[in-house]
Parts: C-alpha cells; sequence; structure tokens
C-alpha cells in the first residue's frame, strides 16, 4: 500500500522503488563513530541499521504531491533498463515502479510536474522509460525542473572542470555521468520538457518553492510545500536519522563535506524553528520525521515521525536485484553502495 499524508489540502504520497541493505553504515556515514550506532541503537535498528551485518538500510523512492488536479514526483529513482557498468546493482535494473504509481492513482500522462532535487543516478532514472530501443520522456506531460547548478557541473561536455576523483569508487560513478545525462536528462532537454533554474524557484500555480541545499552535490536542492504544518523535501540533505541527531556527520556521497554540514544545520534549524515536516529520498522506516532542537543543545532530536506506515509492501522489494539481498554482507553490499550515486 502506499500511505498518503495531508498536508492542509495537498496529498503527499511515498511510492517505493527499492527497500535494503547498502554498504555498511560506516562506508556511507564515515564520520559516525561506530560507538554511536550502539549508543543510538533502539532509534537506528531495525529500520535504519542492520546491527548483525553493519548494513545501512535504504529506501529509493518518490514523493507524490496532488493538489487542485496537479501531480507533481519529487525526484523519480533509477529507472530501467539503463547502461550501469560502473554501478553493477543498477545495470539494467528491472522494477515496476510505473505499476506502483499507477496503484497509486498516477498514470504517466497525469504528471505535469517532475522535480529533480539533484542529478545522481538514483533520483532522474525514471526521468525517461526505454521505448523502441529510445530513451523517451516518462512523463510525457510534465515539465522537468533540474537545479543549472548541477546541470552545469555534470554535463558530459563539462567534464574538465569537475574535481578530481578522490577514490576508486568515485572514479567509477564520475565516469558514468555521461551515460546518465545520455539516457535520464538529453531525452527530455530534447523533448522541450526540461527547465532549469537557480537561486529560489517557485513552481507557477503551486505552494511549492525551489531552493539550494548545496554540499551533497553543487546543485543539490528542496522542495518547500507551504501548506497545512509546511513540508521540506531536502533530498539528499539527509541519508540517516543520525544526521539529525549529528548534523555534522557528512555522507561518503557528498561532494562538499563542509558546505554539506552548513546547509544541514541550517535547514535542521529553520525545520526545528517552523515545526516542518522533513521528507528525505532514501529514509525507510516512517520515512519522514518533525524534528526538534535536541534536549542538551546540541544538534537535533525527532521529534515525531510522520504518519506514513513503518512498513511497506513486501511486493515492493520481491524484484530487487540479487545484489541486495538481505545477507548480502561483504562485497555484495560494497557493490549496492558504489551503485547508489552516480
Amino acid at each position: 500500500m502506499n500511505a498518503t499524508v495531508h498536508f492542509g489540502d495537498v496529498a503527499v504520497t511515498r511510492v517505493i522503488e527499492w527497500e535494503g541493505p547498502v554498504k555498511t553504515v560506516a562506508g556511507i556515514l564515515p564520520d559516525t563513530p561506530a560507538g554511536h550506532w550502539h549508543d543510538h541503537r533502539s532509534s537506528m535498528a531495525p529500520d535504519f541499521w542492520n546491527p548483525q551485518t553493519d548494513a545501512y538500510l535504504c529506501r529509493i523512492q518518490t514523493w507524490v504531491i496532488r493538489t487542485a488536479g496537479r501531480t507533481i514526483l519529487i525526484d523519480t529513482g533509477v529507472g530501467n533498463d539503463r547502461e550501469r557498468p560502473g554501478m553493477p546493482a543498477f545495470d539494467h535494473w528491472q522494477t515496476d515502479f510505473l505499476a506502483r504509481l499507477a496503484a497509486a492513482g498516477v498514470e504517466p500522462e497525469s504528471v505535469d510536474t517532475v522535480v529533480n532535487t539533484h542529478i545522481h543516478s538514483d533520483h532522474v532514472g525514471w526521468n525517461t522509460r526505454l521505448v523502441g530501443g529510445e530513451f523517451v520522456p516518462a512523463f510525457p506531460n510534465a515539465t522537468y525542473f533540474v537545479p543549472r547548478l548541477d546541470y552545469d557541473y555534470f554535463h558530459p561536455d563539462n567534464a574538465a572542470a569537475m574535481r578530481p576523483p578522490q577514490t576508486e569508487d568515485e572514479r567509477q560513478r564520475f565516469d558514468g555521468i555521461r551515460q546518465l545525462f545520455a539516457d535520464s536528462i538529453a531525452p527530455v532537454e530534447k523533448s522541450g520538457q526540461l527547465q532549469l533554474w537557480q537561486g529560489r524557484h517557485e513552481l507557477p500555480g503551486l505552494p511549492i518553492a525551489l531552493e539550494p541545499a548545496p554540499g551533497h552535490t553543487p546543485g543539490s536542492s528542496l522542495a518547500r510545500l507551504d501548506a497545512g504544518a509546511g513540508a521540506l523535501f531536502v533530498g539528499d540533505l539527509l541519508h540517516s536519522p543520525m544526521q539529525i541527531l549529528h548534523p555534522d556527520h557528512c555522507c561518503s556521497f557528498d561532494l562538499d563535506a563542509a558546505q554539506a554540514r552548513a546547509t544541514r544545520r541550517r535547514i535542521l534549524m529553520q525545520a526545528a524553528i517552523d515545526g516542518w515536516t522533513i521528507l528525505p529520498a532514501h529514509l525507510p522506516g516512517h520515512g519522514a520525521a518533525v524534528v526538534d532542537f535536541a534536549a542538551d543543545g546540541n544538534g537535533y532530536a525527532v521529534a515525531r515521525w510522520a504518519d506514513f506506515p513503518r512498513h511497506h509492501s513486501p511486493r515492493q522489494s520481491a524484484d530487487r536485484p540479487a545484489a541486495f539481498a538481505d545477507d548480502a554482507a561483504g562485497p555484495a553490499l560494497a557493490s549496492a553502495g558504489s551503485a547508489l550515486k552516480g
């Protein structure tokens, strides 16, 4: 089932493409001491961390916003049929994501707006689908909003301007950018459906504004929904609730760690003051939360989880790749982690 939560008269539905273990928590959040996971075991396990394998637990999901006859998607997952030689877990990935959207009452033709919070392979994949050997827009009536800073930074023509990869994992992911652009960005640009933005951008006719949230990538962004108690769709600002408790703990995929820390602290402070719900891209469990200032004045805390169900339908993970099997520790988890970004 795809649960829906309302913010005023705006409906927000979570549609999950995949859920499972990815790498280890140390591989995803290298700044977090191992002891912290055990200190916070009651809040981190079993939804976000597997103590037996030390695996980081992840969801790849799309947020669907419906208001006044409009349908908006926030991030579009991995997508099917992609050639990802440097990311074997995503190579020719197959899920029934479009069927899951349909089960949530969303047909491709009904989507009028797609927001990519940033350009990574697990956020732009279902921008397109393969038809007759060619990738075409999956949502033919939608305008696709993509941050200009990410478009410029990751565009294959500008590859020489990207910062050099710092690890072999980064090198493989950076090498895959050209293919990602070819199958997930270029087709919507060719069709005339791509709209680049920067600064602060209000979506026409919607209570939604796009705002910069840089650090994870140069153009990383959030979507601010000004309805009801308010919601912030923050993309990859947070990969784990551990980063709510410790905002200075960065993800291994952050391109600019210092900037990511500053952005995370700024947005968590705003959310704690205003009481807005934070909806990241990858949290399992309830998937979204209202945050508050920590009692000790250092960092933040989950004040309450959103009303999305903690567990998802088993059908939604039945078609996951073998590399993501629940007992896939070691090399398989590392492969999955390498696949997550690029």
